[in-house]
């Protein structure tokens, strides 16, 4: 019975392409690589001895070259193909990565951390265009899926490695690991995939059948990316505001915080896929998927609303894990089966820098909540956000009828 569970399980991970497992490989190679960001505000607070808000301008520094990196990264995807600018935004963000360590200024390091996110994430976008051409189309969930779980296992273990490392060598060993591993990874890429300027798989269903004017005209692609900023917004609260949430309310040690978090990866790790894989195979609607996402999103802010035990946090997590596990696979699918052939680029730029934005604003904001107003203003917010996500899936869902018909 264990086996035949076991062999299920790995039915799930069957059918990719040589390059998609490439690509996959590569991008845990990065991620687990990517020890300097987790420990970038303490770096900056207790070595380099800047005040929170200095710390909060560097880091709104790098938010906004995350912005720019994925609108670029896009455009330039469409105009000059993935494979360039992939190629070219590794290599240079870990040479970028050995010099940063030198820059102790606070004005240079707002330049440096812009500069050096303009330049590394432009990969995203031309990633996600990459997955396009090298995944079928029937696998293309699937291959967001396969990608997600490298982000999520490399983010595990990078945390892990980098305290070691600064344990024995200290914080300039980050900066050298990290650019090293950039440019190991797309070296890898470099010597192991060739170009490819078109996909060989035909997509049936979605043969780039959009025909608006550009990407600021596509109103159902608007409306969509509403839903992904909010779904994001309400999920990074769990790398900002909830961890001093768990401290604060109910005296959480670090360890048991890590525990949670841990619970987060550990579904994913074992249900996202053969989740992906079911609704794949039933062909199940994607914004569907992303409004049953939505709704647990939102359930999970409204459900810490009733703090007389702690066993709420456990809810918390599970309701942002099926969230999760609910909203971004299809979600990523969906963009890029939204765009239209040759303009994949500048879909997938609009739609990471949903998440940048996320990213900037989700700790801003809620933290500005929890200073002004305490924590339950703050997650009637977020779960109000859930809400909206829900109500706009039910709008976008009309409109795509409404373009069918």
């Amino acid at each position: 019975m264990l086996q035949k569970g076991f062999e299920r399980y790995i039915n799930n991970f069957r059918g990719f392409s040589r390059e998609v497992w490439i690509l996959t490989t590569i991008t845990f190679i990065n991620r687990a690589g990517t020890m300097v960001l987790p420990f970038l505000s303490k770096y900056l607070k207790e070595n380099l001895h800047f005040s929170y808000a200095q710390v909060g301008w560097i880091m709104v520094a790098f938010g906004l070259g995350s912005m720019l990196g994925s609108f670029l990264g896009g455009k330039l995807s469409d105009k000059m193909g993935f494979y360039r600018i992939m190629i070219f935004s590794l290599f240079t963000s870990g040479l970028l990565f050995f010099v940063l360590q030198y820059i102790t200024t606070f004005w240079g390091l707002c330049v440096g951390m812009f500069a050096i996110m303009t330049v590394a994430d432009m990969f995203r976008p031309a990633m996600f265009v990459s997955l396009g051409t090298y995944a079928k189309p029937e696998n293309r969930a699937r291959a967001f899926t396969l990608v997600r779980l490298a982000i999520n296992l490399g983010f595990a273990a990078g945390p892990a490695l980098g305290g070691l490392i600064i344990m024995n060598i200290g914080y300039q060993g980050l900066f050298w690991v990290d650019g090293a591993t950039c440019i190991i990874a797309i070296t890898v890429f470099a010597l192991m995939v060739k170009e490819k300027k078109k996909s060989p798989y035909l997509d049936k269903q979605h043969p780039g059948a959009v025909f608006a004017d550009s990407v600021f005209k596509d109103r159902v692609f608007w409306a969509f990316l509403f839903v992904s900023f909010a779904t994001a917004m309400t999920f990074f609260q769990i790398f900002s505001t909830l961890p001093l949430y768990h401290h604060e309310k109910y005296g959480l040690t670090e360890l048991q915080t890590g525990l949670l978090m841990t619970l987060n990866g550990l579904l994913i790790f074992l249900l996202e896929m053969p989740i992906v894989s079911y609704f794949e195979r039933k062909q199940v609607d994607k914004i569907k998927l992303i409004l049953w996402g939505s709704m647990m999103m939102g359930a999970s802010f409204f459900a810490l609303l009733w703090d007389a035990w702690a066993g709420i946090l456990v809810v918390n997590i599970l309701f942002i894990t099926f969230g999760e596990m609910f909203i971004f696979p299809f979600s990523n699918s969906f963009a890029l089966s939204r765009a239209p052939k040759g303009h994949e680029g500048r879909y997938m730029a609009l739609f990471t820098m949903s998440f940048s934005l996320a990213h900037i604003g989700s700790s801003k904001i809620g933290m500005e909540i929890i200073d002004h107003e305490g924590y339950q203003v703050n997650w009637i917010v977020m779960g109000t956000l859930g809400v909206l996500a829900v109500l706009c899936c039910l709008y976008l869902q009309k409109l795509l009828r409404r373009e069918r018909s």
